[in-house]
Order: structure tokens, then sequence, then C-alpha cells
């Protein structure tokens, strides 16, 4: 009885969410709604694979929308280091109150025996310079600063190095960081942590293990309608069914960049300001370039347009 109470709960807490999101505008399935609920129980972070344009980077921001949470963003790319992504000395600053220091130097040193002396006593300075005051923390850090824990993002982690992967993964451990001249600076409350990845690279296994995984990939029909009816209200349900069904076909060919969800969308908020209530063939060709992003892709499948509006209009 008490496991079947905590299983209706539990269930519960999943549709909570997955009704939040969908206020906010992001529509999810079960399995998303699922993920972002075990994650945020078990304090794990989420990998979050999948083509580019699925939603993996929404998903962090409407996970934040959802929880009244602050979104911290950490952008990967080639070449990140542990000082743009956890913290830096605010060294204008430090050269300014130096400055200020040397100014002020004779009426500091006034009093003193000696230079043993001397030396004691700009000593005493020396924590000033490397205080909070002079720190200016970057995305990882103000993310174990936030009070309530904030959302991380850690977006297209697959554009950063093995060495960034592997120091990531150390502060992803024990959420906490040491600086030495101030001290350990960990998290009250863990943040929820997202990780993108457009499996440019191969993810390390540990950071694997240390995740809970979820794949995203295209929505099928029925859910892609819903998402654009969500993202561009007003689209007529014949047009959005047509549209829907070209990209869906549009999927299925052998072109270089399959179109995402969020180029549907541009799609169908295009076709909205043109005034359309079905495709034809000339409206498929003039807008077909918010759809596919290579002239090669276009060449290859025009031929195929009037079949494919006919089936999309369920013509045979």
């Amino acid at each position: 009885m008490t496991n079947h109470i905590k299983s209706d709960d539990a269930k519960r807490e999943i549709q909570l969410i997955q009704e939040g999101f969908e206020v906010g505008g992001y529509v999810a399935n079960t399995q998303i709604s699922t993920a972002v609920y075990l994650a945020k129980a078990l304090d794990k972070p989420i990998l979050v694979e999948g083509p580019p344009g699925v939603g993996k980077t929404e998903l962090a921001k409407a996970t934040a929308a959802h929880l009244g949470r602050e979104l911290i963003r950490l952008q990967c790319y080639e070449g990140l280091d542990e000082a743009k992504a956890l913290y830096e000395w605010k060294y204008g600053k430090q050269l300014l109150y130096t400055q200020v220091l040397k100014d002020k130097l004779a009426d500091l040193m006034e009093g003193t025996n000696g230079i043993t002396e001397a030396m004691v006593r700009l000593h005493e300075f020396d924590d000033t310079f490397f205080s909070p005051e002079f720190l200016e923390p970057r995305p990882l850090l103000k993310a174990l600063q936030v009070p309530d824990g904030g959302v991380l993002l850690v977006d297209e982690i697959d554009k950063s190095d093995n060495e960034f992967e592997a120091f990531l993964l150390e502060i992803l451990s024990d959420f906490q960081v040491s600086i030495p001249e101030i001290g350990t600076i960990k998290a009250d409350v863990k943040p929820v942590v997202f990780l993108t990845s457009n499996n440019t690279r191969e993810v390390g296994d540990a950071l694997k293990r240390r995740c809970l995984h979820l794949y995203i990939s295209f929505p099928d029909q029925k859910l892609e309608m819903k998402i654009i009816n969500k993202r561009v209200p007003g689209v007529p349900e014949s047009l959005l069914a047509q549209l829907v069904t070209f990209v869906q076909e549009l999927r299925t060919k052998t072109i270089k960049k399959l179109p995402a969800v969020s180029e549907t969308i541009d799609w169908a908020r295009a076709l909205m300001l043109l005034h359309t209530d079905e495709l034809d063939e000339d409206l498929v060709r003039n807008t077909l370039n918010l759809l596919l992003k290579f002239e090669d892709d276009i060449e290859s499948v025009e031929n195929e347009i009037p079949g494919m509006i006919r089936r999309a209009r369920g013509e045979t």
C-alpha cells in the first residue's frame, strides 16, 4: 500500500513537470519529464544527447522556468579552460587598488623600523587583493553560489577537450571547488545540471556514468504537431498537418542536415506570414531554404517536391 502511494506521488510529480513545461511553451513527452524528476530527486546531472535542434538546450531553459530558478549557461568550445569556466581574478580592479596602495605607501610605512617590519606591514594587504571582492565567478562557480541551487546548463560538452571534461567531472562529483587564496566553496544546494551533446565526439565513460542519460530524437508526427501548435498558435489544422507531414518525410531523405524542430517552427511562422492555407509547389520551393541549409540538399529533393506535397495533402 505504501509503495503504491509513493508510486502515485512520483507519477503526479512527473505529470506536474510535464504540465509546467507546456505552460512555458515546451512540449515534453513522459520520458523527458521523468528524467528531469529523477535528476532532481537523485541529485544527478542529465547528459542530453540527440541531433541539433530537437530541444536539448530548451529543456534546461524550461526546467529553470518551471522551478523558478536562475539559469546559468556555460557554452563549451575547443580550448575552454578552467579560468573561463570557473573563476578569474579582477586584474583591473587589483591594479587600481595597487595604485592606491602605492600612493599611500608613505603613510603605510610610517612608524616602521627597518625593512623587515615594513615587509610585515605590506604583507598584511596580501589577503585583501585575493579576497571574494576581487573574484570574478564564471558559470561553474556561479552555479555553486546560487542560494537555491539554480539550473546549470553545460551546452555542447562534446565541443570541449578531454582535459576539460575530466575537470568538469571533478566539479560535478562533489559540487565544490578549492580556491587556494580563499578556501573551499561548496554548494549549499546542488544545482540541477544539464549537459548537452550533439555527438560530434564520444563523451567519456566516466562522465556518462556520473550522469543520467537522455536521448531526444526527432518527434513523431503527433508530438511535432503539438509542438508547432504550442509555439505557433493559430496555424489552420489542415496546414498544420500538411507542413508536419512534409517535414517528417523530408527527414527520411539522404541529406546532409535533417530539418530540426526549430526549423519546422520557423517554417510554420513563415507560412503564417504568407497567409497560406495549404502547401503548393511554388510556396514550398520559395521557402524550402528555411528547412534545408545546404544548396545540395535542396537540389537533391527538388524533383520529389510535387509528390511530397501530394502525400502531405492526402492526395493519391
